[in-house]
Order: structure tokens, then C-alpha cells, then sequence
């Protein structure tokens, strides 16, 4: 069962929308399969820890970090600390389950990532986030510290750039993660409410049925998805296109006239405009203006899906703007 979106009398045109939406259900049903089967779209547990060097540092850091936070331990056997905490984080990285993904370096061998992360002393711990670095800490750090510097980064990761983590499965052969004889979850009468009060014009309980869903199971694929269908159609219900659009053609510093653009761009198909116009309101307002503009991004990139290089580029390009 898919979300489906409803008719709005030729207001806009919704066939953009609905081929991202089912194109985005086809992948998270491909992951979520993935994680009961052990393969296709989930990593195994030991792709969470990686070494790291410099030939592959923009493939395997850079490049990973629009899906999920990257945390780089920069360490070399010489170093007694280092021996501390490189267990430790590695123990953690599996503990999070695909929240955030352990790069180590050996700076011996790696020199120039050494001197270009400015690195006085090892241990040195960063993390890159959407291709920004952040500097973690310094040390053998306390393991309660290092938890509650690693939920702060998922956090951060989660609400401004929403990285959901990646789907951890089983490693190849290993019975124990074979979850395919998990039945799926009690919602598929919510769901169908939800589908037919689309198609039946009522966004509201629509919304709802979704929302009643996710209350329960915050992960659910379609619900997530016929969630952010549902509430985009809501708000560009009733707009006047040609007003819309003028009205922030007239105010370039209006947000709240960009983020409707934004919405309309998105129905009509020009998926890079709308996340374009919302990138440069984060980057020339500020406080809740700049708030409200990076929170509607987030929102676009749930309809098209994480998986789309043009959520993989925007998220790069907030990041620029935000840092």
C-alpha cells in the first residue's frame, strides 16, 4: 500500500510529488526488507567501525556524511590513550546501531589529514556532519561525556539536517540477524484510513491517521512519508500561484512568502528551486526567520526522499550556510 496524493482541481500539479513519494516508499520498503533479510540496502555491523586514509577520505567520510554522522578518532599505536578510547568508541559505534559511523585514522600514515584537521594531540576526536567538521574533544574522555557528545552530534544531525541514521543489519552468514519472519507492524488499517481520506479530500483526518501512527511507531516508512505528502498538499491548498509567486518575486526577504514558493515550487516539479530558495532564506536571515526556513527544508526533503542526490546536494549546501 502506497500513500496517494489527492486531486486539487488543477491548482497545482501534484505528479512531481507523487513520483517522489512512491519512488521514496519503494527505497525505505527496500531498507526496512533489508534490515529483516540481513543485506541489500542495510550495512553490517562491522561497516560501522572503518579505517580510514587519505586516498579514501572523501568517499568514505565526506561523501557518508550526508547520510549519517561520521565520527573520526585520530589515533597511532605509539599513543597509550589512544589504546583507551579507540575500544571505546568502537563499542559505542555498535551500541548506537547505525546512528553514527566510526572513522579511525592513523595519523602516522596519514599525515596530511593530520595537519589539515589542525590535530596538536592525540587522541583527537571530530566529526563530519553533512561535510562540516566539528571538533568533539581532546583525550581519553570519560565514557559518560563521550555518550553525551555523541546523542548532542545525533541530535544536531537529526533536527538540522535530518540524518536518520543508516539500517543496520546481519553480517553475512550470521544466522542470529535473520529477520525475515518478522510480521509487520499493526498499522495497515491506520494507513488505509489515512489513504482514503486522502483521496476522499480530507487532509485533515488524513494528517491525523498518520500522525496516530507515528505515535506509536516514529520510524514508519509510509507513515513518515504520507505524513509530509499529506501536510504539503494542506498548505498549498487554496494558493493562488501567480500571487504566491509574485509576492516573494516583490520581498526576497520575506521568508514566510519564500517558504510558500518553496511549496508550490515543489508540487510543480522544480524540486532544486524550492530547496534553492529555502538554502539562500537560511542564509540571509537569521534568528526565527532563518529557523523556520531550515525547519520547511527539512520538511521538503522528507517528500523526496534521502536517498534523491538533490537532498543528498541541498543538505551539503545548508550545511554551508548554517556553519
Amino acid at each position: 500500500m502506497q500513500p496517494r496524493n489527492m486531486s486539487m482541481n488543477g491548482v497545482v500539479d501534484l505528479a512531481a510529488v507523487k513520483a517522489a513519494g512512491e519512488a521514496k516508499a519503494k527505497a525505505e520498503q527496500a531498507r526496512a526488507e533489508a534490515a529483516r533479510s540481513g543485506g541489500g540496502g542495510a550495512v553490517a555491523p562491522s561497516a560501522l567501525v572503518i579505517d580510514v586514509d587519505e586516498a579514501g577520505f572523501e568517499r568514505d567520510v565526506l561523501q557518508r556524511s550526508a547520510e549519517v554522522p561520521v565520527v573520526i578518532d585520530f589515533w597511532a599505536e605509539w599513543c597509550e590513550p589512544c589504546k583507551q578510547l579507540g575500544p571505546l568508541l568502537e563499542r559505542l559505534a555498535i551500541e548506537y546501531n547505525g546512528r553514527f559511523v566510526l572513522a579511525k585514522v592513523d595519523v602516522d600514515a596519514n599525515q596530511m589529514l593530520m595537519q589539515q584537521f589542525g590535530i596538536q594531540g592525540i587522541p583527537a576526536v571530530f566529526a563530519v556532519v553533512a561535510g562540516q567538521a566539528l571538533p568533539l574533544f581532546q583525550g581519553a574522555a570519560p565514557e559518560a561525556q563521550i555518550r553525551a557528545t555523541l546523542d548532542q552530534l545525533i541530535q544536531v544531525g537529526e533536527e538540522r539536517f535530518g540524518l536518520t541514521g543508516l539500517v543496520v543489519g546481519a553480517e553475512a552468514g550470521d544466522d542470529e540477524g535473520d529477520f525475515a519472519a518478522v510480521p509487520a507492524g499493526p498499522y495497515d488499517a491506520l494507513l488505509s484510513a489515512a489513504v482514503s481520506a486522502l483521496d476522499s479530500g480530507d487532509l485533515g483526518g488524513a494528517i491525523q491517521a498518520y500522525k496516530n501512527v507515528l505515535a506509536d511507531d516514529p520510524g514508519n516508512p509510509e507513515a513518515k512519508l504520507g505524513l509530509a505528502q499529506a501536510e504539503l498538499l494542506a498548505r498549498v491548498q487554496g494558493m493562488d500561484p501567480q500571487q504566491v509567486r509574485k509576492n516573494a518575486a516583490d520581498n526576497p526577504q520575506d521568508v514566510t512568502a519564500q517558504i510558500a514558493a518553496a511549496d508550490l515550487d515543489l508540487v510543480g516539479g522544480h524540486v532544486q528551486d524550492a530547496f534553492g530558495r529555502l538554502v539562500d532564506a537560511v542564509r540571509v536571515t537569521a534568528g526565527e526567520d532563518r529557523e523556520a526556513a531550515r525547519l520547511r527544508l527539512l520538511e521538503l526533503f522528507e517528500v523526496i526522499g534521502a536517498e534523491d542526490p538533490r537532498v543528498t546536494a541541498a543538505r551539503q549546501a545548508l550545511a554551508r550556510v548554517l556553519f
